[in-house]
């Protein structure tokens, strides 16, 4: 529990650069989307191998949701109902046990809205501080 207070607590500060407008209307695209962003950090523990030692101190730590970047939505995009893309990159600690080490993992990924949610893809490495693509 203490883990995901810290981890709500990093993503509310990191949320303050976030691009998602305040107040009415635009802003109603980006809802939901930090609770997104929990979930994916979630199945980042349950599956990635970094996150795979339950020994003590050799667990996944320090997440940090380095960047979040608005997308544009295509016309095509439209037809299909999405109403706001967003690429973000999500950075932490974890413990290599192959080679037996701490190390630092990173994945990067794009959630679409539309009616019925978010869905999240893989998408390819960028930039940590801007989420521009490299």
């Amino acid at each position: 529990m203490k883990t995901g207070a810290a981890a709500l607590a990093a993503l509310m500060i990191v949320g303050g650069c976030s691009p998602a407008p305040k107040g009415g209307g635009p802003a109603d695209q980006f809802a939901g989307l930090d609770g997104e962003i929990l979930k994916w950090r979630g199945e980042i523990i349950a599956h990635d191998p970094l996150c795979a030692s339950k020994a003590e101190g050799q667990t996944c730590v320090d997440f940090e949701v380095a960047c979040k970047a608005q997308r544009t939505v295509t016309a095509a995009d439209q037809a299909k109902g999405v109403t706001g893309r967003v690429v973000a990159a999500i950075s932490w600690n974890g413990f290599d046990a192959k080679f037996k080490q701490a190390q630092r993992g990173a994945k990067t990924a794009e959630f679409a809205k539309a009616a019925s949610g978010w869905t999240r893809t893989d998408h390819a490495p960028v930039s940590m501080s801007t989420c521009a693509d490299l």
